[in-house]
C-alpha cells in the first residue's frame, strides 16, 4: 500500500506561495506545478479543496491564478489536513473479523481507541504547526544544503583536494 501524498503537495504548494507570493500576485497552477512536479490538473484540484476552506483565493480569466488567503502565519497544517484529506487517519478491517475467535471479538474496539487517540495526538501537533514554520525550516534546509555544496566545490579546487 502507497501513501497518500495530498497532504504534502498541498503543503508544498502553500509554502511555495508563501515563499514567492509578493513575485507573484496570482500564481498559475502551471508555475507551482514545476516546483511541486505535479500535473497542474491535480494541482488545481487541490487548491479548489483549500479554496472551500479559505486557504487560498483564485483569480480566474486573465491573469488567472492562485495565491494564499491569509498569513502563512495563521494557516496551520491541521487546517490543510482537513481541507485535502477525508476520513480517518487509519482505517478498520474491510470485513468484520470472527466475533467466536477472542482476539476477533475485541479488536476492532481496541483499534478504534488505539486509532482514535494517536489521530488526536497528530491533531494537536498539526495545530501547533504553520505554513510559516514550515517555509522557515524549509529555507533553513536549503541554506545548509548549499553552504555543503559551496564547502565541498570549495576543497575539489583545492591543492589536493578531491576530484570528481
Amino acid at each position: 500500500m502507497s501513501a497518500n501524498s495530498r497532504l504534502s503537495l498541498a503543503v508544498h504548494t502553500l509554502v511555495w506561495m508563501a515563499e514567492f507570493g509578493e513575485e507573484h500576485d496570482y500564481a498559475p497552477s502551471e508555475r507551482i506545478a514545476r516546483s511541486v512536479k505535479a500535473n497542474p490538473v491535480v494541482l488545481r484540484g487541490l487548491l479548489g479543496l483549500m479554496e472551500k476552506q479559505h486557504l487560498v483565493c483564485v483569480q480566474r480569466g486573465s491573469n488567472a491564478g492562485w495565491k494564499l488567503a491569509r498569513r502563512p502565519e495563521e494557516i496551520t497544517l491541521l487546517e490543510v489536513y482537513r481541507a485535502v484529506e477525508s476520513g480517518t487517519l487509519f482505517s478498520l478491517h474491510h470485513t468484520p473479523p470472527d466475533q467466536r475467535c477472542r482476539v476477533g471479538c475485541g479488536i476492532i474496539p481496541t483499534l478504534e481507541n488505539v486509532y482514535e487517540q494517536i489521530q488526536d495526538t497528530m491533531e494537536q501537533e498539526m495545530a501547533r504547526t504553520t505554513i510559516a514554520d514550515i517555509l522557515r525550516d524549509t529555507l533553513a534546509h536549503t541554506a545548509e544544503v548549499l553552504r555543503r555544496g559551496a564547502a565541498e566545490a570549495s576543497t575539489e579546487t583545492q591543492p589536493g583536494g578531491a576530484q570528481p
